[in-house]
């Protein structure tokens, strides 16, 4: 018997900001996929690694049977394609995406959650007033906020800050971290490039929440608000919303918002 299809509502929001020439963010939000991607790279080489990488997840969206491992293939093919632009185009080697979002995948023939990760993009959980940061920082200043050797208010300001250590676009592609988890009724979900979390903290983010429950208003005000701080990275959020009498399988009842890019 097939579950209920239970409707998503979803908001999506970018801007250059106040200072790069280019967005090198990108999003997908449709179906069964959720993310944002972080370009890095020299001459807008970013743009096009994180442009790949929405592509190739956004290609699993209307697949209603995914299990944890497709999307890691699918991460998996993502980086192969930049790497085969790369050597194709000499002016976009060397360019890298982070990836980070969450797709409705089968366990047990029910829908679940799946949170993926690589890289310093942020996806965040906001339920009964709290926000929890779900994904963990692939980054220089992470390892050292992880080993005691920084706290986390000493990290905010780290040059260091910026330094990835996971992303897509190299040679061996590192672990992509994954958590799995059933949906809640109610519940929220950011995900967003570090140009939101660089400029506006945890506590800020779940206030705007608190007092925007539409997603495409808070998307629009979290990013406004990273405006309004200094505007100093591209920014990107995607706001995902369970409806608070959810109970089944997921889908997403929005129009389909694919790839967000703009220069």
């Amino acid at each position: 018997m097939s579950l209920p299809r239970v409707p998503l509502r979803v908001g999506v929001a970018t801007d250059v900001g106040r200072v790069r020439a280019h967005n090198e963010d990108a999003a997908y939000a449709a179906g069964s996929i959720y993310l944002v991607a972080d370009g890095m790279g020299g001459h807008a080489a970013g743009e096009v690694a994180s442009a790949l990488t929405a592509h190739a997840m956004g290609e699993l969206a209307q697949r209603d049977d995914l299990v944890v491992g497709d999307l890691v293939a699918q991460v998996a093919l993502a980086n192969r394609r930049i790497l085969a632009e790369a050597a194709a185009a000499p002016q976009h080697r060397g360019m890298a995406t982070t990836l980070t979002g969450i797709g409705v995948v089968q366990v047990g023939g029910t829908a679940h959650w799946a949170v993926f990760n690589l890289g310093d993009s942020r996806v965040y959980r906001y339920a009964d007033g709290q926000l929890r940061q779900v994904t963990v920082d692939h980054s220089e200043v992470q390892e050292l906020v992880d080993a005691g050797l920084l706290t986390p208010a000493e990290a905010a300001g780290h040059p260091l800050r910026h330094t990835v250590t996971r992303s897509l676009g190299r040679a061996h592609l590192p672990a992509v971290d994954t958590w799995v988890f059933p949906p809640t009724p109610g519940e929220r979900f950011v995900v967003c490039s570090d140009g939101l979390t660089g400029e506006v903290g945890d506590e800020d983010i779940a206030a705007l929440l608190a007092r925007t429950p539409d997603p495409q208003q808070a998307a629009a005000a979290l990013v406004e608000a990273a405006l309004a701080a200094g505007g100093r990275d591209n920014v990107t959020v995607v706001v995902v919303a369970v409806p608070d009498t959810a109970g089944g399988d997921l889908v997403e009842d929005t129009v389909p918002r694919p790839l967000v890019s703009g220069s």
